[in-house]
């Protein structure tokens, strides 16, 4: 193997060039990236960056003489427009044309604007990349009344954080509850408390939305109708997954890129992992800052050949802070209606909420500010254990002591 390419210069890109390197790998490896930042971590851009408390380069997931290390040949920003997966070619925006033995497919995600005209309005924004981030924080200081349109994790992150810097913040959700893929009812509903103690206006089943601009100002149409008036609005909509490259290729795609357990794709020399991957136990895309990493590391290693390789069976584990809270999940609410619910009360805005199935075993899982539940919550899932409801919902019992 001559060459590895890697198509994307995010989190599950950088831990795959990184365990490369790690695991002996000493021939070339090119990073094809759009961007000019790469390597750099996204969740503190609604949270740490945009308050001031963290600069840019402190995002970066290893120092740069770690990266230089990895000698690697950078291509950005520079768009990957083709992979001709029979000659095993790469070809990028400019024409240039670079040949792989193994490929690495770590595009990612991106923000979506569900209309395309929003794009070129002034003082509406995503929240994305280091380039959204710095336009945002430039234009703070002129937003006093800002609308969310999302009630997703990172609409609530951004609006916590804009909370915290005295903005009026309103999120308008075109389903009836908050984070509805990723939570259950119970769930929504407290984390929505949490928002409205903090001076959050929600707009829930706000049906279909419409923005217009006038002299700076959005304003917001419901239903043909004016509702109110913002100094911005941030579209948090959900994410649109960069599978484009690979439909192109001809590899199987679904939602995203369809991938074994060892991240290899239809074609035995191209791999895909992170957001644009489907996860091999679930069957759907996990966008979360583990799987993207636990990803990469998988790919890597499949790529060095049988003898390093490792199943990906990784339950997805994600995290979100919002004010004063810590909210870790663990597992994916699939068919919760099968399971019963188990509430640990240990205080106003610290609980956790299990769903256990018929066997008394955790299927999933939402903690907020406990992580030593979810430390141990793992354990369990990885053993298989069978759990007592009544110690779950003790908050004196010590639930570590259930090894």
């Amino acid at each position: 193997m001559k060459r590895v390419v890697i198509i994307g210069g995010g989190q599950a890109a950088v831990w795959a060039a990184h365990t490369l390197r790690s695991e002996g790998y000493t021939e070339d490896i090119a990073v094809i990236s759009d961007e000019e930042h790469t390597f750099y971590e996204r969740p503190p851009l609604s949270k740490q960056v945009l308050l001031g408390e963290m600069e840019h380069d402190a995002l970066q997931f290893f120092p740069l003489e770690t990266i230089e290390s990895l000698n690697l040949t950078l291509y950005k920003p520079h768009r990957a427009t083709q992979i001709k997966a029979n000659i095993k070619t790469v070809i990028l925006d400019d024409g240039q044309e670079v040949p792989f033995d193994k490929l690495l497919i770590a595009t990612g995600s991106q923000a979506r604007i569900p209309v395309k005209s929003w794009k070129t309005l002034p003082n509406l924004f995503s929240l994305r990349t280091i380039e959204d981030s710095l336009a945002l924080h430039a234009a703070l200081p002129n937003i006093k009344k800002i609308a969310i349109v999302g009630g997703g994790w990172i609409g609530l992150e951004i609006a916590a954080s804009l909370r915290k810097k005295g903005c009026e913040v309103t999120i308008l959700e075109l389903g009836e509850r908050l984070c509805a893929r990723s939570v259950s009812c119970e769930v929504s509903n407290f984390i929505a408390s949490i928002h409205q103690e903090e001076g959050v206006e929600f707009c829930f089943e706000c049906g279909m939305i419409d923005i217009s601009e006038d002299q700076g100002k959005l304003t917001i149409t419901r239903d043909g109708a004016a509702w109110q008036t913002f100094d911005a609005i941030l579209v948090g909509a959900g994410a649109h997954i960069n599978k484009e490259l690979a439909v192109d290729a001809g590899l199987e795609v679904r939602d995203g890129i369809v991938v074994d357990h060892y991240c290899q794709t239809s074609h035995p020399d191209i791999f895909a992992a992170g957001d644009v991957a489907i996860h091999p136990e679930l069957g759907f895309c996990v966008q979360s800052w583990a799987n993207a990493q636990n990803q990469g590391i998988a790919a890597a290693k499949a790529m060095l050949g049988e003898d390093k390789r490792s199943e990906y069976k990784e339950t997805p584990w994600l995290w979100s802070d919002q004010y004063d809270c810590n909210i870790q999940i663990l597992g994916t609410p699939v068919n919760l209606d099968q399971t019963s619910v188990v509430l640990r009360d240990s205080g106003p805005r610290q609980k956790s909420y299990f769903y256990l199935n018929s066997e008394g075993k955790l299927q999933y899982l939402v903690s907020i500010d406990d992580a030593r539940v979810v430390q141990i919550a793992k354990r369990w899932v990885k053993a298989d254990r069978t759990l007592n409801p009544q110690e779950l919902s003790d908050p004196t019992f010590n639930v570590m002591s259930l090894r």
